[in-house]
This record gives structure tokens, C-alpha cells and sequence, in this order.
């Protein structure tokens, strides 16, 4: 295989480039690579990525890339999921960073640590919930305005939002206020081919 994509199969993050590649028929081999276990700190691993972290995407000439977003890029560039339009491409990445610095800290840590880890939510911390909640509350605002992030058709940006909302649940967060954001969750599963998230059984 040409590329090589490192991730788990449980994370939103590493799920994203995946989706990307299967989207556009980039050929890959699926490397599962649990952090949970320790697989991000070997010697092996940590040649690839200092950082320790998954995803990361090798290249048949021996290049890596790393993050998420990153990857997902490079992947789809010249495709249809980057709008051609220069402000459109823009508010993509807008969502982009945003994802990284107002959802998935507080929607992925809760997940991880109520579905995965089996914490007790009184012991988290309630700044999680709160600002899980008003992420969720500033995608329903947009999806009231158009059916995707950015528009009329699908681009990264609901690839990279739909990878932890859609598992929303398994952090404690009902998806029953958010009638546009559950409504997009189908739109976008049935663009990847998925099978509906979590968040199914909200309705």
C-alpha cells in the first residue's frame, strides 16, 4: 500500500483521515494502534510521531504527517470535500480549528473518560459538560442555516465535526435539543457510508 494510516478504531480523530481516504479511494493499509495500551510510546512508534500520538499517516517515500486535520488536507486536496471558493475554503478551516480548540477538548475528553474509562461524572470536571453543550448549541446555530458547516455540500469540516458529535451520547451529552445537528449527523453518515452513530436512539 502506498499509505500507511496509524490510529484506533475508537477515536474520533484518528477515524477522520480514514473516512477521507475511503471518500476519495485513496488505497491504505489500516494500521490499529491503541494509546490506551501504551502502542503510542514505543521506541517503534515514536520514531514516527514524537509527539505519541495517532493518527499518523506514512508515505510510501517514507514521509509523515501527523494530526488529524493535517492529514485530512493533504488527502482531499484538489477534491470536492475543499471548497474552491476562496471564503469557503476559508470558513472550512475555520471549523477546523475550531473543532480542535472549542469541541473535541470537552465532547472527546468526556467520552474518553465516561465510555471508555468508566469515570464517574461527578468527578469530572463540570466545565466539560458546559462547554460540550455549547459547542453542540453553536453547530445546531449554523445547521439551522444551511443542511452542512459550510453550505450546500459536504467538506472537511463536517467530516471533522461528525467524528466525536456523532458518539456525543457516550459523553453524557443528549442530542434531543439539537434537532439540526442530528438531522446533519444523518446527512453526513450517509455521505461516508456509515452506520448511524450513538446519537440513533435520540430520534
Amino acid at each position: 500500500m502506498a499509505l500507511k494510516l496509524y490510529g484506533s478504531s475508537n477515536s474520533g480523530n484518528c477515524l477522520k483521515p480514514r473516512w477521507v481516504a475511503e471518500r476519495l479511494g485513496v488505497p491504505f493499509e489500516w494500521i490499529e494502534t491503541d494509546s490506551f495500551t501504551g502502542a503510542t510510546r514505543t521506541p517503534a512508534f515514536l520514531a514516527l510521531n514524537p509527539a505519541g500520538q495517532v493518527p499518523v499517516a506514512q508515505f510510501e517515500d517514507g514521509r509523515v504527517l501527523a494530526q488529524s486535520n493535517a492529514i485530512m488536507a493533504y488527502l482531499a486536496e484538489g477534491s470536492s470535500l475543499i471548497p474552491d471558493d476562496a471564503f469557503a475554503r476559508a470558513k472550512m478551516f475555520e471549523w477546523l480549528f475550531w473543532e480542535q480548540y472549542s469541541h473535541e477538548p470537552y465532547i472527546a475528553v468526556r467520552i474518553a473518560r465516561l465510555f471508555y474509562l468508566k469515570h464517574r461524572p461527578e468527578d469530572l470536571d463540570p466545565a466539560l459538560e458546559t462547554r460540550g453543550h455549547a459547542a453542540l448549541a453553536r453547530m445546531e446555530q449554523q445547521l439551522t442555516q444551511s443542511p452542512y458547516l459550510v453550505g450546500e455540500a459536504l467538506t472537511l469540516a463536517d467530516i471533522a465535526l461528525a467524528a466525536y458529535t456523532r458518539n456525543a451520547p457516550r459523553g453524557g451529552f443528549g442530542l434531543e435539543s439539537y434537532p439540526g445537528v442530528r438531522a446533519w449527523l444523518y446527512r453526513v453518515e450517509s455521505d461516508l457510508g456509515l452506520e448511524n452513530g450513538a446519537h440513533a436512539g435520540n430520534g
